[in-house]
């Protein structure tokens, strides 16, 4: 999202549940930025499937897995390879459209979503038919799963951006992964935090450090947060995996496609022609 211009009108129902107000710079712990993301993504999930489900084949019988606003789809660019009979993690499932559609593709897939109300969205999807996965409603920074557990671990735009601790959940997904197993997630590319939140002219002008990273929060009157994401540079990231033990194979930085004229958020053929508007870190736990 990285706002950075104050609440927006394309979130005004969580906005106005919440009691969004203003905007702050200020550094949350981990607490504080679980509460708040729990918070919003409960009180956004309708406003965010009515805009964004269709794209997402949140409703579609067998699920979709698009990585990114660029329409990225793992069926077309096999980022986690043969997924038949592997064990599946999904951090910051959503709806799960994702982990759905791994498990028609012969996965054992599981979704984790910290949100109540994304996962209750992806029940009901699976309600209509179509494959079935376990949904665990848990914070990413303490996976609740043995040591050694899943074959891949992969996030589209889950979780990552939202911690207080990115290094903790790289660390937990280390835990969990066996030996060969691939983590591979997708973020708001780094370069992004720079501009404003704007799909338009505006947000073509660099307005805030790139080696800022005091996170972006918004609060109520009461200056309680109520969203939260937290920046960190391609550096960053790297090192994070790094020092879990994580071996770095690539970083995809999708090209914005012809074919799609769509905004999403801050995400338009404008700014896509110009900067990446994702980063997909593609990493192995050594053998």
């Amino acid at each position: 999202m990285t706002q950075q211009s104050g609440p927006d009108d394309r979130h005004g129902e969580a906005n106005s549940i919440l009691g969004t107000s203003g905007v702050s710079r200020d550094r949350l712990d981990s607490a504080d930025s679980e509460r708040a993301s729990r918070a919003w993504w409960d009180a956004d999930a309708a406003d965010y499937h009515r805009t964004h489900g269709e794209f997402l084949g949140v409703d579609s019988t067998g699920g979709e897995f698009v990585w990114c606003p660029e329409g990225l789809h793992e069926g077309d660019v096999h980022l986690l390879g043969d997924v038949a009979g592997r064990d599946v993690l999904e951090v910051g499932c959503g709806s799960a459209p994702c982990a759905r559609w791994l498990a028609g593709q012969g996965a054992r897939a599981v979704g984790l979503d910290l949100s109540m109300g994304m996962l209750a969205r992806g029940r009901d999807a699976m309600a209509k038919g179509g494959p079935r996965v376990p949904l665990v409603q848990a914070g990413a920074e303490s996976l609740p799963f043995a040591d050694a557990s899943f074959d891949i671990v992969c996030s589209a735009f889950g979780a990552v951006p939202f911690v207080a601790d990115s290094a903790l959940v790289m660390r937990e997904v280390a835990r969990v992964l066996r030996p060969g197993g691939l983590w591979v997630f997708a973020v708001n590319h780094p370069i992004r935090w720079i501009f404003p939140d704007d799909p338009g002219p505006t947000g073509l002008t660099a307005t805030m450090p790139y080696f800022d990273r005091t996170p972006y929060v918004e609060v109520d009157e009461n200056g309680t947060p109520t969203y939260v994401e937290h920046h960190r540079t391609i550096g960053d990231r790297v090192r994070e995996l790094v020092a879990a033990g994580l071996e770095v194979r690539d970083i995809v930085e999708p090209d914005w496609p012809e074919w799609l004229d769509r905004e999403w958020g801050q995400w338009s053929p404008l700014r896509g022609q110009i900067f990446p508007g994702t980063a997909i870190f593609v990493s192995r736990k050594p053998d």
